[in-house]
């Protein structure tokens, strides 16, 4: 149920792509403190590239991250991205070490592949939730209702509606 958690969130994130320009892509939107939809997308897809690219030495440092502008203005190659994430998704579940340097000190948490993947789906539909505040900003836009909402709260709405 994880993967395809996953698969369904980064589908939202591509539909969107695909129906923006490369100036709505990347024009700084206010709201979001001048950040734009493309540095939002670049975050949640190199926070995924951390996990899939240190997986293997068991050690993930998510501020190791690459920071490649090309993917926060230019969409296609952010969808490029984004296609190559879902198709390596399917790994073994294994124990992993987190590294991470809080104000000057190394911290270490035991971790695993799966609650990484957890961790990385609750991040994606965080930004998404931001980038919805920029989506307002372009009215031949439209996306699904619960874009960037947390998989619990359609399921709270659900049941409620029922």
């Amino acid at each position: 149920m994880l993967i395809p958690s996953i698969n369904n969130s980064l589908n939202e994130l591509v539909d969107l792509l695909n129906q923006l320009s490369q100036k709505e892509y990347s024009s700084s939107c206010a709201e979001l403190s001048n950040a734009t939809i493309g540095e939002h997308t670049r975050h949640i897809i190199e926070m995924f590239h951390c996990l899939e690219n240190q997986y293997d030495s068991g050690l993930v440092n998510y501020d190791k991250r690459e920071r490649n502008i090309r993917i926060q203005t230019d969409t296609v190659f952010a969808i490029k991205n984004i296609v190559l994430i879902q198709q390596n998704l399917d790994k073994k579940n294994k124990n992993i070490e987190l590294l991470q340097i809080i104000d000057g000190e190394e911290i270490r948490i035991e971790s695993n592949y799966f609650r990484e993947l957890l961790y990385n789906l609750e991040h994606c539909i965080h930004h998404q939730a931001l980038i919805k505040v920029a989506i307002l900003q372009c009215e031949t836009v439209t996306i699904d209702p619960n874009f960037g909402v947390a998989r619990s709260t359609i399921e709270y709405r659900n049941q409620c509606a029922q």
